[in-house]
């Protein structure tokens, strides 16, 4: 399977964000074309967008992402495709290195406040990983975000709005760089092409 065909399995299709409870009432802007074309604006915005939810918000990424995607005329599925930015696996690492940079702009933090938070974040990885029901609960997960506090909420924001921007600046670049060496390439091929021919 490559990497396309996984994020086509993982990344919800059209059809199943009009039919989802979460995602119904964005249905009917979800039938425009310019939210599914493959533009360079569109998918370095989508990319921005998904990483600043997915980054930002534990929960509801998702309809908060394509609703963002809807209202600035971004790539959907490049949207949801980069909320996966935070999932069991990285959702520990990003939400610790979020709370301790929050502490050091606050000052709030002692070092019993790091391993605290240390196995409060680890316990709710290896519980959203096992499949424990309980740890997708939305009440369960935001009382033991909130009980983290101000650096959390601080470092999330700073990750979130930077993640958002450096990410689409830089598909933005990279996505314009392949398009000038493209057609340079194209250029130098046409140029070879008709010097053989004379």
């Amino acid at each position: 399977m490559t990497l396309r065909d996984h994020l086509r399995h993982l990344i919800p299709s059209r059809e199943q964000l009009e039919a989802s409870r979460f995602t119904r009432w964005l249905a009917p802007w979800l039938g425009e074309r310019q939210l599914w074309r493959w533009s360079r604006r569109g998918v370095a915005l989508g990319v921005g967008v998904g990483i600043f939810f997915g980054l930002l918000m534990p929960l509801a990424q998702t309809p908060l992402s394509v609703a963002a995607a809807i209202a600035l005329r971004a790539n959907v599925p490049a949207a949801l495709a980069s909320t996966l930015v935070t999932n069991p696996v990285t959702f520990a690492p990003i939400y610790y290195l979020a709370w301790k940079t929050g502490a050091r702009l606050t000052g709030d933090a002692s070092p019993q406040d790091l391993v605290e938070v240390r196995r409060e974040l680890a316990g709710m990885a290896s519980a959203a990983d096992a499949g424990d029901p309980h740890a997708a609960k939305p009440l369960g997960t935001w009382q033991r975000l909130r009980a983290l506090g101000k650096p959390l909420l601080i470092g999330l924001v700073l990750f979130a709005v930077a993640g958002g921007l450096l990410s689409y600046a830089l598909i933005w670049l990279g996505w314009w760089l392949a398009v000038r060496l493209k057609r340079r390439r194209r250029t130098r091929s046409a140029q070879v092409h008709h010097r053989s021919i004379l």
